[in-house]
């Protein structure tokens, strides 16, 4: 039986792997109509540590959910998956290709698995459990967990209080447990059909060849000014989501005077190979991703062919 559902395309990869350039070949080619999927790229201001497509290249390829928020304002999963949702929507009913690329899996994640309809936070119930924590330790809490929802209390380790808390703070609140809620949410099907291209290249050196060129490049470009011109905003602090992401953390610490610019290179180097390794991670325990590597050949007219294969 064929599936009536309309096409999508998430193009995913690495930090550095390459999306941006192919994603824009993509909408010369094939016409496809480009979604960000970038937890960093959502802020405006934020250009040159996030690798935002520059102000040519969004005229050439414009791509929705690119400066959507002031980095004072958080940005969550769930609400990219309310917007990008909506922009799918708009695409495929004028008769379009989306195509969603970036770097930030679990905003992947949440579009196409869900997010449970989970009760607004309680403070009360969330006061109740900090004092039970406190008093008699988080194991008491994860042992509760694990009599009401089992499934739950295996996948959240017994020292991450935040989410632990808010497993229970759900079960108290509406005598209904997490993966229940999940479930329901998870049996909705997706309504795209999707190919899941996976960009990155086998030679993981040559990735990190290019992490290093690309943070070198941001340097050169101004990413020292770009962050200092946010620290000297009243509204935004280093505890800030925006604030935390890979580069802008670092060098906010290095502005600050916490490390010499040796240590700052090295440390946000560190950290974006970490990122590249977490973000390969994820695209492995991916279901059907086909691998294309971007150092081989033309890999452009190659991922064009897959998308007008998925797309007919």
């Amino acid at each position: 039986m064929s599936d009536s559902r309309p096409a999508a395309i998430f193009l995913m990869g690495p930090t550095a792997a390459g999306k941006t350039g192919l994603a824009i070949a993509l909408h010369e080619l094939l016409g496809a109509d480009l979604i960000s999927v970038d937890s960093a790229m959502v802020y405006r201001g934020m250009d040159i540590g996030s690798a935002k497509p520059s102000a040519d290249e969004l005229a050439r390829a414009p791509h929705r959910l690119v400066d959507i928020r002031d980095p004072a304002e958080p940005y969550s999963a769930a609400e990219f998956r309310q917007d990008a949702r909506r922009e799918m929507c708009a695409i495929s009913e004028a008769g379009s290709l989306p195509l969603l690329v970036g770097g930030t899996m679990l905003y992947f994640n949440r579009l196409q698995q869900g997010v449970a309809n989970l009760p607004e936070a309680q403070p009360e119930l969330r006061a109740e459990l900090e004092a039970q924590a406190e008093q008699h330790g988080l194991t008491v809490l994860h042992e509760e967990l694990a009599r009401v929802d089992p499934v739950s209390a295996q996948r959240i380790h017994p020292n991450d209080p935040q989410r632990l808390m808010r497993a229970l703070e759900v079960y108290r609140h509406s005598g209904r447990t997490l993966t229940e809620l999940w479930q329901e949410q998870q049996a909705e099907k997706f309504p795209w059909r999707v190919l899941v291209i996976g960009l990155a290249p086998a030679d993981r050196g040559l990735l990190h060849r290019r992490i290093a060129q690309r943070f070198d490049s941001m340097l050169e470009a101004g990413l020292l000014e770009e962050v200092a011109a946010l620290k000297g905003r009243s509204d935004l602090h280093s505890g800030l989501p925006s604030m935390k992401s890979v580069g802008y953390r670092q060098a906010w610490q290095y502005l600050d005077g916490d490390t010499d610019k040796d240590t700052f290179r090295q440390r946000t180097l560190a950290a974006t190979r970490q990122l590249a390794k977490r973000q390969l991670t994820w695209m492995r325990s991916w279901p059907n991703l086909v691998w294309v590597d971007p150092t081989g050949a033309d890999p452009r007219q190659q991922v064009a062919k897959l998308v007008r294969k998925h797309s007919s």
